[in-house]
């Protein structure tokens, strides 16, 4: 006689919206694994930019990659930090039992008591590090470090200006500009000056009194998180043979208003000015340098505020504010 697979309580997507009309709590088979997988009993997680995409459904041109009238995979969430349960045959290095972060990738899935991850976008937590810490530190953590380390190159002396700089990426790029030895000016507003200052930025910019684009200093590095500024008027404060890196939708103006500037962007890379993406490689050779960096003290990550897993709703809310000043993580 079949016995019924084990359930979990994951939060699921019934449609495109407001958060709280289309996401709720429900019971859930516990999901399987393939041979090169982990299942994973989750303990925290984060909301990151593709969460609240998909939960709104905007721009309607991104339905029909992920599903017309819901989303084909109905739980959010990528980031991950939790317990080891069970690995699949090809695994090796994890067992159940370790205490591991990562990424469960495009499956998503992670808003959830389980979920099913590839063993390559995991590692080893950090020692002493809170599960939620450890979940809030993925996507942004390691597009902070790409961004910095291998697009940016940055090094000691290089001069960084990081547009964003309280938010998730803007937090972990500004401690990652300074591990490496950059001189650091943080644009913010006049609320998250003390946390960007504490995070170890020489210079502050408080956008709400003065304007970034209008400095008189030169920048060898600029990480905008929030394209707020047409890509020509920000690049004007680069340094000959500077590097402009966008990492952002935009959010001014509502939902995916910065695809313009993102494709203004890239086009004005093809003059003269150096313009390039990040593209953040989940696998544990970065989980590993990310691990290194927060262990070691040199990185910490800043959590605006923690939900518990049956208000992942409010959480998605808070992301949608675009002004977090930090991590939205999520404790389950």
């Amino acid at each position: 006689m079949p016995t019924n697979p084990p359930v979990m309580q994951a939060v699921i997507q019934d449609g495109y919206g407001v958060p709280e009309r289309v996401l709720r709590l429900a019971e859930t088979a516990v999901p399987s694994i393939g041979a090169g997988d982990v299942l994973v009993r989750v303990r925290a997680t984060s909301v990151n930019t593709p969460d609240w995409a998909t939960v709104a459904g905007a721009p309607y041109i991104m339905r029909p990659g992920i599903g017309l009238r819901r989303p084909r995979r109905p739980v959010r969430g990528s980031d991950i930090a939790g317990v080891v349960q069970a690995v699949g045959q090809h695994v090796t290095g994890l067992a159940p039992g370790d205490e591991v972060f990562g990424s469960t990738g495009a499956r998503a899935g992670a808003f959830a008591q389980y979920a099913a991850a590839p063993a390559a976008q995991l590692a080893t937590k950090p020692a002493g590090l809170a599960f939620t810490d450890a979940a809030a530190s993925v996507m942004s953590g390691l597009t902070a470090l790409v961004a910095v380390r291998d697009v940016a190159r940055v090094s000691a002396g290089t001069r960084v200006l990081i547009n964003g700089a309280s938010g998730g990426v803007g937090t972990m790029a500004v401690q990652i500009a300074k591990a490496l030895g950059a001189e650091v000016t943080g644009v913010c507003g006049t609320g998250s000056t003390e946390l960007v200052r504490s995070l170890g930025a020489d210079h502050l910019i408080d956008y709400t009194t003065e304007d970034f684009t209008q400095s008189t200093q030169r920048f060898d590095v600029i990480l905008d998180n929030v394209l707020n500024h047409p890509p020509k008027t920000a690049a004007r404060v680069l340094a000959p043979g500077g590097t402009f890196i966008p990492n952002s939708l935009g959010y001014t103006g509502g939902l995916f208003a910065g695809l313009p500037r993102m494709a203004r962007a890239v086009l004005m890379g093809l003059g003269s000015t150096t313009v390039r993406l990040v593209r953040p490689a989940v696998n544990r050779e970065n989980l590993t340098a990310l691990r290194r960096l927060l262990e070691t003290g040199q990185v910490k990550v800043v959590i605006a505020q923690a939900y518990p897993l049956d208000k992942a709703a409010a959480a998605v809310t808070h992301m949608l504010g675009h002004h977090p000043g930090g991590k939205i993580a999520i404790e389950v």
